[in-house]
């Protein structure tokens, strides 16, 4: 009678899991085959960026940013969380291939009624539970999961690349309003130095009052794109302090290079084949949702099959802590059952439908991803293309309003012009400086919008 109520106590201890938690426990051979190793570094991370790319800028600083924001921008480190996440529910998914085994202990003490002594006694359960996976059934579980974790590494390398991208366009564009506020200022003093000959020319009655008020009203214009252009320089470098992991407070110590020192050698090609999108982390990922919304629905057909479910169990139970492990107070059972679904309530084939409807879904998407995929790297070919045209033109513009100026400052130092017309041609001088300074910010852009286009290897398929 002591040993039927001893052990049915300590079975109930059963319902108290204690699972032994073993750090750095190796991983089993089998794991390692399915599941990639999350091993993320640095260099994984430069890769990502393909920074010899950034080479063709010949720009030490803009690489030293890049550099920086890869280390140390926090949307990647969140990205990479996001990839260590999945990488653990591939882990946790692929337990459910292996046996789980469930242990305990417990003391007891037990006092029966007539009876003057109480009794003590000691246990160790421990069960052994395994879905034998004939159907491979949680083996392609396994396999939905990976390509989830798969997918994230691709969400973590367009991360990576579209940051490269901001950073890069962002110093363009800082460098840019910097020529664009030294010309602007250029502008306001040309146009203050138009208003007081004006002022002079109204005295003496050789402009008329309407001219001067024009002339004030463009010089009001004039200092006011100033300040626009000065609070669009704070506030992009403000954007760019965080691209690169610093605090906004320090973005008046964010060294750049000018745009005239600027020396960048990038050929457009004409063309590039559509094969380069394979390259893009968005189509990679599409792709493997597909993969997986396949999978899923292999899953859902093999959930009509039966389990198979085979459970092993060991009890030690003596009265004394030194006769635990002997044989005579050990009890081992092994039995197994196979159970299948007879009445779900239809749930079974609805499941089976939506995992066929969500394969049709991701499948459109996947075609969706590559014609956009298409149309982004056309977009960015053409723009590289005609912006360098436009540009060619625009320098061939100002090579002729700088030729037409120094005419007209010989006409001026003949007498022939008033210096007020002289400095009417200086202002048209550096109104044209100003759009070439942004064309050629433009060009360059381009060229890193061609760069994300193609998944930061935009020449791989030319070259």
């Amino acid at each position: 009678m002591k040993k039927i109520i001893t052990t049915a106590l300590l079975t109930s201890i059963l319902s108290l899991n204690i699972m032994p938690v073993l750090a750095d426990s190796p991983q089993p051979k089998q794991f390692k085959s399915m599941v990639i190793k999350n091993k993320n570094t640095d260099s994984d991370k430069f890769a990502y960026i393909n920074l010899n790319w950034w080479d063709n800028f010949n720009d030490d600083l803009l690489n030293s940013y890049i550099e920086k924001a890869v280390l140390n921008n926090y949307d990647l480190k969140m990205a990479t969380i996001n990839v260590e996440e999945y990488y653990q529910q591939t882990r946790a998914q692929f337990a459910n291939q292996l046996p789980s085994v469930t242990g305990g202990f417990g003391p007891s003490l037990l006092k029966m009624p007539g009876m003057t002594k109480t009794q003590s006694g000691f246990g160790l359960p421990m069960i052994v539970q395994y879905e034998a996976d004939i159907f491979l059934k949680n083996h392609d579980k396994t396999k939905s999961v990976k390509k989830l974790y798969e997918g994230s590494k691709m969400d973590e390398r367009a991360a990576y690349i579209a940051i490269a991208s901001a950073v890069g366009t962002g110093y363009f564009n800082i460098i840019k309003l910097d020529k664009m506020i030294s010309l602007q200022e250029d502008i306001v003093k040309t146009r203050q130095n138009i208003y007081d000959l004006m002022l002079l020319r109204n005295k003496e009655g050789l402009t008329s009052t309407a001219d001067t008020i024009i002339a004030n009203k463009a010089l009001v214009q004039g200092q006011t794109d100033l300040i626009e252009l000065k609070k669009q320089r704070e506030q992009l470098l403000h954007q760019f302090c965080v691209l690169v992991g610093e605090s906004p407070e320090n973005s008046s110590s964010i060294e750049r290079n000018s745009l005239d020192s600027l020396n960048y050698q990038l050929s457009i090609p004409q063309q590039i084949p559509s094969e380069i999108i394979v390259n893009r982390p968005d189509y990679v990922k599409a792709e493997l949702m597909v993969e997986k919304a396949g999978i899923d629905v292999k899953v859902a057909r093999k959930e009509f099959l039966p389990s198979i479910n085979i459970i092993g169990g060991g009890l030690f139970n003596a009265g004394d802590i030194g006769s635990l492990f002997t044989t005579k107070n050990m009890l081992l059972g092994v039995a197994g059952g196979l159970m299948a679904p007879l009445f779900q309530g239809g749930s079974l084939k609805a499941n089976l439908r939506l995992k066929k409807a969500a394969y049709e879904r991701v499948l459109q998407n996947y075609y969706k991803t590559n014609l956009t995929a298409i149309q982004e790297v056309n977009d960015a070919l053409v723009a590289s293309r005609l912006d360098k045209e436009k540009m060619s033109q625009t320098e061939k513009q100002y090579e002729l309003e700088k030729a037409d100026y120094k005419y007209n400052e010989q006409k001026y130092n003949q007498g022939t012009i008033s210096k007020l017309d002289l400095i009417q041609y200086q202002e048209n001088l550096l109104a044209i400086e100003k759009l070439v300074a942004q064309q050629k910010v433009e060009c360059m852009t381009d060229a890193i919008s061609l760069y994300k286009a193609s998944g930061s290897k935009p020449y791989d398929y030319v070259n």
